[in-house]
């Protein structure tokens, strides 16, 4: 077997990888030229046409791609994603991978792209990690035209009663940029508008960007929208878009944005890549669209939910899921033994270092992953994502500790070795699909009141003992069941490198309590968010960003791009 060589960074890979027309892709899966939106060669959207001539197809199986706790440098999640879609293609499967799109804040900050790595990633990846095919400014561009329209209503005579005080919608920015989470607007005068207080979110947490990961098409848009809450009047009554009548020009905003993406990856499997909402403040999954449209493109799709299965996979399962009336036939959680480590107690320099005691002691971290996924109901394998690093008394213990449990994982290389080297955890995947006499069930009823859900988040996903609310929190609540919001799932805004709200409590910590300090309403999305800790909606850049490390050749080509 030939191996590819280490040495080689991601975007040199990606940049010497020959693509295919995006025609021939589509062409594979059935759809003709006119039946694409082609942005160039390698990009194309799906057309309206077409995801409604899809749905009258039988829909494949769904595998959701999950993981462990994960470090500052993630663990290979989307890795994993694209290598376990190219390997089902290996072995004569019919399959396509269903992702989420890169955000430029943490492209230029510090976690890299999402488009996996080494030699299983989407393709062409310097494009889908920086602009791709505008989704994201779409998302900015209406996010703030409706800011800029609220302000205007102010302006011009706050015809709606308008509390400013009370104004909940920010404004947004695809970038991390800390100086932007507190403003002052409309100074300067009567002619600049009203003053007041206000602030900026990363692109990916605002509501529009849940909103069209969660509609079923332009219509469902567009209804969404109009039940975004906006703000509040002076006697505290709920403020819509619907009220302001802005929900047709914002729906117009996002017309071809709310259309699928279609690429390929280096061995030329096809990717809907559409949507790309955090899974630590928002929900984290790819858009329904995309997904439901992959299901009836190939017998097999594979799927990620961002970060831990504490995060992403339980906002798949307990938001998606529900809205789209889909449901994973298995569950991969990703995990590495440095990864393991470090939940063990080791600090990140000492990583690459053979440690036995704390492999064993970061394990738990894994089980408390795996009865997750247990809970629900739904059958599993862990993915071991390998390193060079990673010595084999270590990958002894690891199946040692996994056979001591029951745990089914499979050895995966598809960083070095793409589909081949995923070939292994494909087959254990299908062979779990085989097997399972497991039912899927989620962890909470939508009719029990809101901080009943939380609770039980808290307990079953988190192992919180309890969880406290702020008295703003509380007083939420009240008010949230006066409008009829208790119905709703939950959205919890916590760090992913915690199964608590603190993220310097790794492994599996107990007896801690959840600290829930507010709450925000996401009608339009569909979910109620829970903000714990000290999570923050706009991140900030690290002392030394990505950015420093990126240009561009004269020929236009990026260096430096992970």
């Amino acid at each position: 077997m030939k191996l590819h060589s280490a040495m080689k960074s991601d975007i040199e890979i990606a940049l010497s990888s020959p693509m295919e027309n995006i025609k021939l892709i589509a062409e594979r899966l059935g759809i003709d030229e006119e039946g694409l939106e082609l942005y160039g060669k390698y990009k194309a959207k799906l057309s309206s046409e077409t995801l409604e001539k899809l749905m009258t197809k039988k829909d494949g199986k769904l595998i959701l791609v999950t993981s462990i706790n994960p470090t500052k440098a993630g663990e290979g999640k989307s890795t994993v994603t694209v290598g376990l879609g190219d390997a089902l293609r290996k072995i004569g499967k019919s399959s396509i991978i269903a992702m989420r799109e890169p955000s430029l804040g943490p492209v230029m900050g510090l976690k890299g792209g999402a488009t996996g790595g080494g030699y299983a990633q989407v393709l062409p990846m310097d494009e889908i990690n920086l602009h791709f095919t505008g989704d994201i400014h779409a998302i900015t561009t209406a996010n703030n035209a409706l800011a800029a329209l609220i302000d205007n209503h102010l302006h011009q005579g706050n015809l709606l009663n308008i509390d400013p005080r009370r104004i909940v919608w920010k404004r947004v920015l695809d970038m991390n940029d800390r100086a932007l989470r507190n403003v002052v607007v409309g100074l300067g005068g009567p002619v600049h508008g009203i003053p007041r207080e206000d602030g900026f979110d990363i692109s990916v947490a605002s509501e529009i960007m849940a909103v069209l990961c969660l509609a079923q098409d332009l219509q469902d848009l567009k209804n969404r929208i109009s039940r975004i809450v906006i703000a509040y009047t002076y006697d505290q009554t709920p403020v819509t878009v619907k009220d302001l009548g802005v929900e047709g020009a914002l729906a117009l905003l996002l017309k071809d944005a709310v259309k699928p993406n279609l690429v390929q990856t280096i061995e030329h499997t096809p990717a809907l890549i559409h949507g790309g909402p955090f899974a630590n403040i928002a929900h984290g999954c790819n858009s329904v669209i995309a997904t439901k449209a992959a299901l009836k493109l190939a017998d097999y799709v594979v799927t990620e939910a961002g970060f831990g299965a504490d995060l992403g996979a339980e906002k798949f399962l307990h938001i998606k899921a529900r809205s789209a009336g889909i449901q994973p036939s298995a569950v991969v959680i990703v995990a590495t033994l440095r990864a393991l480590k470090l939940h063990g107690g080791l600090n990140k320099e000492e990583l690459k270092q053979e440690n036995l005691t704390a492999l064993e002691t970061g394990f738990e971290n894994l089980r408390k992953h795996v009865g997750t996924i247990k809970a629900f109901g739904l059958p599993f394998v862990v993915a071991l994502n390998r390193f060079v690093s990673d010595t084999d008394a270590e990958l002894r213990l690891f199946e040692k500790l996994c056979n001591a449990d029951g745990i089914p994982f499979a050895l995966t290389e598809v960083w070095e070795k793409g589909g081949e080297g995923g070939i292994e955890l494909a087959a254990k995947v299908l062979e779990t699909m085989e097997n399972n006499t497991l039912e899927y069930k989620p962890l909470y009823d939508l009719n029990i009141p809101l901080d009943e859900k939380i609770r039980i988040i808290a307990n079953k996903v988190y192992g919180a003992m309890d969880v406290n609310f702020s008295p703003e929190a509380k007083k939420q609540l009240q008010q949230f069941d006066k409008e009829g919001w208790s119905g709703l799932p939950v959205c919890m805004a916590k760090t992913q490198y915690s199964l608590s709200d603190n993220p310097a409590l790794v492994g599996k910590p107990t007896g801690f309590i959840l600290s829930v300090r507010k709450l925000k309403p996401s009608i339009g999305a569909g979910f109620i968010v829970a903000l714990t800790g000290d999570i923050m909606t706009m991140p900030g850049l690290p002392k030394l960003p990505a950015a420093m490390n990126m240009n561009v050749d004269e020929q236009g080509n990026a260096t430096g791009l992970f």
